[in-house]
């Protein structure tokens, strides 16, 4: 079951990702359905589904059914829907649609083996609620921990930096550290943290501040802590089960 599953993502990472050009996606934006590359962009698919099922049309003839026709449904709709504000919303919720209606086609042809419930086991409850104290949950508690010290630029213009760029680099640290702790390995957590020092000394020396130095290393000791306590936490409920 799960290796169809994969057959079905790896046609569609091909018809999305791969044989998409840029071009085709920015004439899309533009010209909604109206644009040819909607078109080329099905047949890639159409072709890629052919190709991994190895043009098995007898056999598999009702994937082609649903996938071609609900793809095709699901980016008329992200393009009739799409602006600049929530491009990025759409871009995840139309990845979604469309791996649901792989894991709905998967479930046809492989009905005994599917069941929902054999995937929710207690080590995926413990994953996922570690994941989230690492990611979510840290960045919260930081931002409450640290919202006692504030850093105004003492010229009063604007630093410059990406809108919510501290935040994502953040949950993306902590991600990197959970994940190098609970595979058991912790020197990819000091490459992390000396990787990070070293992009920061520009700014840090550039800036000759005391108090934006000291901002970061408490963020980023924080930071570093909740993640491998996370790490710590994941290992240890997950061996206790």
């Amino acid at each position: 079951m799960l290796f169809f599953f994969l057959i079905l993502v790896l046609a569609h990472c091909l018809g999305d990702f791969v044989f998409q050009p840029t071009k085709w996606v920015k004439h899309k934006r533009k010209k909604k359905y109206k644009s040819k590359y909607v078109y080329y962009h099905i047949l890639i698919h159409f072709l890629a589904l052919t190709l991994v099922l190895q043009a098995d049309f007898r056999s598999y003839w009702l994937a082609f059914l649903i996938i071609i026709p609900t793809h095709y449904a699901i980016d008329l709709v992200k393009l009739q829907l799409q602006t600049k504000k929530n491009a990025r919303v759409l871009f995840a919720a139309d990845q979604i649609a469309h791996l649901i209606v792989l894991a709905v086609v998967t479930a046809i042809y492989y009905p005994s083996e599917f069941s929902i419930a054999a995937l929710i086991t207690p080590q995926l409850i413990v994953f996922i609620t570690f994941l989230l104290i690492a990611t979510v949950v840290a960045s919260v508690c930081m931002k409450v921990i640290i919202s006692k010290w504030s850093l105004e630029d003492t010229e009063g213009k604007k630093s410059g930096s990406l809108e919510q760029a501290g935040a994502y680099i953040g949950v993306l640290e902590r991600l990197f550290v959970f994940v190098f702790i609970i595979t058991g390995h912790w020197e990819g957590v000091g490459f992390l943290m000396a990787a990070k020092s070293i992009f920061r000394f520009g700014d840090l020396s550039k800036a000759k501040d005391r108090k934006l130095t000291e901002y970061v290393l408490i963020g980023t000791l924080m930071s570093f802590g909740f993640a491998i306590l996370a790490g710590l936490g994941f290992i240890y409920f997950n061996s206790a089960i």
